[in-house]
């Protein structure tokens, strides 16, 4: 008979470890060994480990979290397992799952799954997530594509998911670009298989990233930036209108931060679709705010661009390693 292949489960908190207490509002308190013992399945699939690494909702998710968890994957991987998952919470479990793509280093496949609706309320989805993020990281056809999101039966690259509804259990999504593959009958059925484009980045400090993500509105006035620019931030990130476009206003006034010193970079505020280079030329167009310095994100969201700065600023990287890091990474 042969051996079951390893695989471990790290707990974060997140409403898949969340019950009731008191008045029906839950809070986290189910570790790993819970949510195992809740899916007796998974025994069928692998030999599974179960360690609880935090125990806490979304929002309170820092940096020293994940690379804590990072740690325990490593470790998991170095003792045998075939591949990791992280059970999480779902507000941030975007964020979460690509700081960890940056910097996961391993062939084995890294999951990170979690649940919309707690294990207290009819049709919990935490379990058969669960299930689902296990099959992934058994799969052999796994190996080799980073860190990968698992909720609803279907599988995501962590460089292009987003959390999309605040609700709905479909609401992972990879806006503009699609699932890379789906469970099926407890098997990893990938209609993609992309290869990892990017080498891992050098692990950070888990100081704060302190980089804050400023949308810019319709009629910006460009005020909020002296707000921004006192608090010192490390870098900022703007979610601009349309392919990269801010007021003359704004882009005088990020202009200037960029001369004092502040690294400034943009998005799309759209939710998918890429920034633009040369494609307009009017005062606060793209090609007219990286005339100025400021650095497109290209397809990243704010939220993923704000982590990537982190990485790198962390790593002591000047302006034009930054600039052409993130034109990699942004596509």
């Amino acid at each position: 008979m042969s051996k079951k292949a390893v695989v471990a489960v790290g707990a974060l908190g997140g409403t898949i470890a969340m019950s009731a207490v008191g008045t029906g509002a839950v809070k986290p308190e189910l570790d790993a060994e819970d949510l195992v013992a809740a899916v007796p399945e998974l025994t069928n699939i692998a030999d599974i480990r179960a360690h609880s690494i935090a125990n806490v909702a979304s929002p309170a998710i820092v940096p020293s979290h994940v690379l804590d968890a990072l740690a325990f994957a490593r470790r998991a991987v170095d003792d045998g397992a075939v591949g990791v998952v992280l059970t999480h919470g779902t507000d941030t479990l975007e964020e979460t799952a690509y700081f960890l793509d940056l910097l996961w280093d391993r062939e084995e496949p890294l999951v990170v799954t979690g649940a919309m609706r707690s294990p207290n309320l009819p049709g919990a989805d935490g379990p058969a997530n669960l299930l689902s993020a296990v099959v992934a990281a058994s799969s052999e056809e796994a190996r080799g594509l980073g860190v990968l999101v698992v909720l609803d039966d279907t599988v995501h690259l962590a460089r292009l998911v987003s959390k999309t509804h605040s609700t709905g259990v479909w609401t992972f999504q990879s806006p503009g670009w699609g699932p890379v593959g789906r469970i099926a009958e407890r098997k990893l059925r990938l209609m993609l298989k992309p290869a990892r484009m990017f080498d891992p980045l050098p692990v950070p400090s888990a100081d704060p990233l302190h980089i804050p993500i400023v949308q810019s509105p319709w009629a910006d006035d460009g005020m909020w930036v002296t707000a921004i620019a006192s608090n010192n931030p490390r870098a900022l990130v703007i979610e601009a209108s349309g392919v990269g476009h801010l007021s003359e206003a704004a882009a005088d006034a990020c202009e200037q931060l960029m001369k004092d010193g502040l690294l400034v970079a943009m998005v799309t505020r759209t939710g998918s679709g890429t920034t633009l280079e040369h494609s307009y030329g009017y005062p606060g167009s793209e090609e007219d705010l990286i005339e100025r310095g400021i650095i497109p994100g290209g397809f990243l969201t704010g939220r993923k661009l704000r982590i990537l700065l982190h990485v790198l600023l962390s790593s002591g990287a000047d302006v034009d390693t930054i600039r052409n890091t993130v034109a990699r990474h942004g596509l």
